[in-house]
C-alpha cells in the first residue's frame, strides 16, 4: 500500500457537488483517510475567472502511478469535466500531489507535483492533513515552505468522513 495525497479543485456550476461527487467516485478506487477542510482560493496562472474551491484528500491505494493517473482523468470526466485551456475554469480537477516517497518525472505525469510548494490551495490543506510530510525531492518538511508562501486560503466548508 502506498500512502497518496490528492487535490481536488472546482470553480464552475455547484462547486460543492463537484468536490463531492469527486469524493465518492474516487473510494471506488482508493481508500480514502482523510479529508482537508474545503477552502475557497483565488484562481492561479489564469486570474480572470471566478474563486476555486479546494481540498486534498490523503489516500492509501495498490494502484500504480500511471493507472491512478488515468483513473482520476475517467473520474473527471464521469464527474462533468469540459476540456478548455491550461489553468482555465473547471467542474473538477484532481491533482496526484504525492504518491509515498516516489518521484516520477514522466511527460505527463510529475510526482510531487511540480508546483506543490508554491500554491497554498495544495500546500496548506497537505499540512493540515499530515503536519510531519516531507518533500520527496528537498526532504524538507512542508511546513518550512510556509514562509514563502502565503496563506490566502478561506475556509469554506468541512466534509465529515468516515474511512
Amino acid at each position: 500500500m502506498k500512502t497518496v495525497f490528492l487535490a481536488l479543485g472546482s470553480n464552475i456550476g455547484d462547486r460543492t457537488l463537484f468536490i463531492l461527487r469527486a469524493i465518492e467516485e474516487l473510494k471506488n478506487h482508493i481508500k480514502i483517510l482523510k479529508v482537508s477542510t474545503v477552502y475557497e482560493s483565488n484562481p492561479w496562472g489564469v486570474e480572470e475567472q471566478p474563486p476555486f474551491l479546494n481540498c486534498v484528500i490523503k489516500a492509501e491505494t495498490t494502484i500504480l502511478p500511471e493507472e491512478l493517473l488515468n483513473i482520476v482523468k475517467q473520474i473527471e470526466k464521469r464527474v462533468g469535466r469540459i476540456d478548455r485551456f491550461r489553468w482555465g475554469p473547471r467542474e473538477i480537477d484532481i491533482d496526484i500531489l504525492l504518491y509515498g516517497n516516489s518521484i516520477i518525472d514522466l511527460p505527463h505525469l510529475k510526482v510531487p507535483h511540480p508546483f506543490l510548494v508554491e500554491r497554498d490551495f495544495f500546500l496548506y490543506p497537505l499540512i493540515e492533513i499530515n503536519q510531519s510530510l516531507k518533500h520527496p525531492v528537498t526532504d524538507k518538511n512542508l511546513s518550512e515552505y510556509t514562509s514563502t508562501t502565503p496563506n490566502t486560503l478561506k475556509p469554506f466548508c468541512c466534509i465529515t468522513f468516515r474511512p
